[in-house]
């Protein structure tokens, strides 16, 4: 018999000053991960895994989101089962400044914004 989980799930985080350019520019240089984003910055909110618009399968997504983690563009939690994303928009400002948003604004004028 499984026993019921007593801890809350958590997810690992890099420490910003910790995160090298090179990463977080690997990182945004795919286009489905410049897109999920994209997606966050205009949502205003934080969005479940599950309500991204992207043209890749769930476990695809999954290793995306990885990525943007490990590179500490986003920062992800959990609310019950559903785990939560959110741009660490003030945190990559202070370590790259000016670097996220001149991204995100490049894949809009691209046409990235919606579709890749």
């Amino acid at each position: 018999m499984a026993r019921p989980r007593t801890t809350a799930r958590t997810v690992e985080h890099p420490d910003l000053s910790e995160v090298s350019l090179q990463q977080v520019l690997e990182a945004l240089a795919d286009p489905v991960r410049r897109l999920v984003a994209s997606q966050l910055a205009r949502a205003g909110e934080d969005l479940r895994c599950g309500t991204f618009d992207a043209p890749v399968s769930l476990s695809t997504l999954t290793h995306h989101f990885t990525v943007l983690r490990e590179a500490g563009v986003i920062r992800q939690y959990y609310v019950g089962t559903a785990k939560m994303n959110t741009l660490r928009t003030e945190e990559m400002e202070q370590r790259f400044p000016g670097l996220l948003s001149a991204v995100l604004a490049a894949a809009a004028r691209e046409g990235e914004a919606g579709a890749v």
